[in-house]
């Protein structure tokens, strides 16, 4: 199966914007904050009722970039856990 390129339009990564961590454009809210929201099982209406600027697509998108980090990463297990 042939994997489909995904063209990341809503996150931004800039040395100069919170030293580089990725971020919603146009923001400076990091996508880390949005998978800890949804992590603590907040729905995307709550999230964008607490930040109004940002949209269901970027919840959407956050996610998507954060799964494209975890599949391409070279895991190894931590012994004792």
């Amino acid at each position: 199966m042939k994997e489909e390129m995904i063209k990341f339009t809503r996150i931004e990564v800039n040395p100069a914007i919170l030293t580089g961590k990725p971020i919603i454009r146009g923001t400076r809210i990091p996508v880390e904050l949005i998978i800890k929201l949804v992590a603590q099982r907040r729905t995307d209406e709550q999230i964008i009722q607490e930040y109004p600027m940002l949209k269901k697509e970027d919840i959407k998108e956050a996610l998507l970039y954060v799964e494209k980090l975890v599949k391409d990463e070279e895991v190894y297990p931590i012994l004792g856990h």
